[in-house]
């Protein structure tokens, strides 16, 4: 549902004494969870400024940069909601996203930076919309998406960004998920279902109509990625008669797979690098343990080289570059820290720091992040993370374990706020990618099909059998917490494995299959079948809805239970925690229930998030006995 490494383990079967470094202080739980200082750093076009957000009025706004001056503006004014997201059109407009108290209706906006007020491009009432191609080399004109005309598919728009008009270029028939462009800002192509089949159609100019190139299940992968710079030949990412899905060159009017791009043994691979100035592509990006590069390109990897070697201990990517390729905004970052942007001037192989994310995290006072792996009871191996406090006994300690959201997704190696936090209060955290989760390859995600609350759940809890076999967790002191799907997995551990935990937190997460199903937001609409086949149908798999959903055994929940909930949540429809609230609340046990009227799926505003991380402190305070 979309809710959105091997580490050996003699390490944990032998003994270990306590650690020779000394624990860190008790941090203030804001320090972990306020916005950042500054954040998404992005340079326009020509190498001139620089746009980035930080807080004002405790909102995430829009600010811009002369890079030979140093002089700074601030261009937006938000005080309800941070500012989603944005990117230069041009070089002296800025265009930015933001949706209402956490519904997801994004609008699109964009302002001037040498003044004036940010305009609305997409000024409709419960309208969903997003950029398809900036078309950065039209100077007036943008391609938008937009579900206006029906709540459940989005239609394209070419928008004048001066005078605001919308020209409908592509009506959506009713079975289209997704559009695609090539360099020139064509509408080439599209992805198309019928519920459980995905075809990928194809045009050779606008004024031929699309035929499709291949239908597959849903089950598989043969995505296009990108055109090729001669908008002839695509890049696509296939699974096709394999498991692991690869890069391939694909002819769209012969409709033939041509050659083999790239690929792993162990991971889906589908992240290409390219020069849009060269016209090449650079180079692969892959996930196993952590990120990995695979270039083609020379030019690209002495890039990557001239840049590791200013941060050797460091995760060192390329945020954001100029037209003319000579300017690159770098962020550096590992899994002790949110880490720093810095431009990089490749003329004269300079590097300015432009800010640090959190100056107020000291990198030394963090937590290792380890990648680790076990085998689940039937024998399946499973990878994830573990961090463990500085400066404590890395034995019998108190333990959550954080299953991801999704659950059509992964947890990958970084900094992660919520384990720092954890940790610098004394517990273990642990982190699984259970089967389900995407990146390993399409028979693993595939054996989490109509497996929640089952073998999905299962590998969570072997996970912490695991942790606690090897003597790092303590069996007293257990608690599962988790957002969105995770939060369901909280539930779930709660209800089905009650004597495993001692305390359990669901937030935004689903209690009741079946109204979770009935709630999807409209433009899940033509994914329903694939739902269905993923968690399961309503109508055919009544009784094991019922068997996996929370909210019908609820009496089996004794152990403390902690919800919070977004009033506005689009996915996780806020009847979810009511109804687990009020089933276990008949029972006799006591709820904490955090509710915000002002949020969605998941608590974006500052003063919200402090409230939420303050009760959770508390929760694990009382029941884990936490430092």
């Amino acid at each position: 549902m979309r809710l959105l490494f091997i580490f050996t383990v003699m390490l944990f079967v032998m003994p270990i004494g306590p650690a020779l470094a000394a624990m860190p202080p008790l941090l203030p739980m804001e320090d972990f969870f306020r916005n950042p200082e500054t954040a998404a750093f992005s340079i326009s076009p020509d190498g001139t400024r620089l746009a980035f957000a930080r807080p004002w009025e405790h909102r995430m706004n829009v600010y811009v940069r002369e890079i030979s001056t140093g002089v700074e503006k601030r261009i937006t004014s938000a005080t309800e909601r941070d500012i989603a997201g944005f990117f230069w059109k041009g070089n002296d407009r800025i265009v930015y996203a933001q949706d209402s108290g956490g519904d997801e209706n994004f609008h699109v906006y964009i302002i001037d930076i040498k003044g004036g007020e940010a305009r609305d491009l997409t000024p409709f009432e419960k309208v969903k919309a997003g950029i398809l191609d900036d078309l950065e080399d039209d100077p007036v004109h943008m391609l938008i998406d937009m579900n206006q005309k029906n709540p459940e598919v989005f239609d394209v728009y070419r928008c004048n960004i001066d005078t605001g008009e919308l020209e409908l270029i592509a009506e959506n028939p009713g079975n289209i998920t997704g559009w695609m462009t090539d360099h020139d800002g064509k509408l080439r192509a599209a992805a198309a279902t019928d519920g459980v089949n995905t075809s990928i159609l194809y045009r050779t100019t606008e004024a031929d109509e699309f035929r499709t190139l291949i239908t597959t299940n849903f089950k598989e992968t043969f995505t296009p990625i990108m055109f090729a710079y001669d908008n002839k030949l695509m890049y696509v990412e296939s699974n096709l008669s394999r498991d692991k899905a690869a890069i391939f060159t694909f002819d769209p009017e012969k409709n033939e797979t041509l050659d083999l791009v790239f690929e792993h043994p162990e991971v889906d691979v589908g992240g290409l690098l390219h020069s849009k100035k060269r016209k090449v592509i650079t180079g692969v990006v892959y996930l196993t343990d952590r990120r990995h590069y695979k270039f083609f390109d020379a030019d690209r990897e002495e890039l990557q080289n001239a840049l590791e070697a200013f941060f050797p201990n460091y995760e060192v990517s390329v945020a954001d570059i100029d037209d003319d390729e000579r300017r690159v905004v770098v962020r550096t970052y590992n899994d002790r820290t949110r880490g720093t942007y810095y431009l990089y001037d490749r003329k004269d192989n300079s590097m300015s720091k432009l800010a640090d994310l959190s100056t107020w995290l000291k990198e030394e006072q963090m937590a290792p992040m380890r990648p680790i792996t076990y085998s689940a009871r039937d024998g399946l191996t499973i990878n994830g993370y573990l961090t463990l406090p500085v400066g404590a006994s890395s034995h019998d300690l108190p333990l959550v374990v954080i299953p991801h959201g999704g659950p059509s997704a992964r947890d990958t190696w970084g900094f992660d706020s919520e384990a720092q936090f954890l940790a610098n209060r004394g517990i273990a955290v642990l982190q699984v990618n259970y089967r389900g989760s995407t990146g390993y390859g399409k028979s693993f995600w595939q054996a989490g099909f109509k497996q929640w609350g089952r073998k999905m759940q299962d590998d969570v809890t072997d996970g912490v059998l695991w942790a606690v076999e090897q003597g790092i967790a303590d069996k007293t002191r257990l608690a599962i917490y988790g957002g969105s799907y995770g939060g369901y997995a909280a539930l779930a551990g709660a209800t089905f494995t009650p004597d495993l935990y001692t305390c359990a937190v669901s937030y935004v997460g689903p209690s009741n299959l079946f109204t979770l199903l009935e709630s999807i937001p409209p433009y899940w609409e033509p994914f329903r079948e694939m739902e269905y086949e993923e968690i399961g149908d309503p109508s055919k798999d009544k009784e094991l809805l019922e068997a996996v959903s929370p909210v019908f055994h609820a009496d089996q929940i004794k152990i403390p239970l902690f919800v919070a909930q977004g009033a506005n949540d689009p996915r996780v429809n806020k009847a979810e925690s009511d109804q687990i609230v009020e089933a276990v609340r008949k029972n006799g046990k006591d709820v904490v229930y955090m509710v915000k009227d002002n949020e969605g799926h998941g608590f974006h505003n500052e003063e919200n998030r402090f409230d939420f991380y303050r009760q959770l402190e508390e929760f694990f305070r009382k029941h884990l006995g936490s430092r």
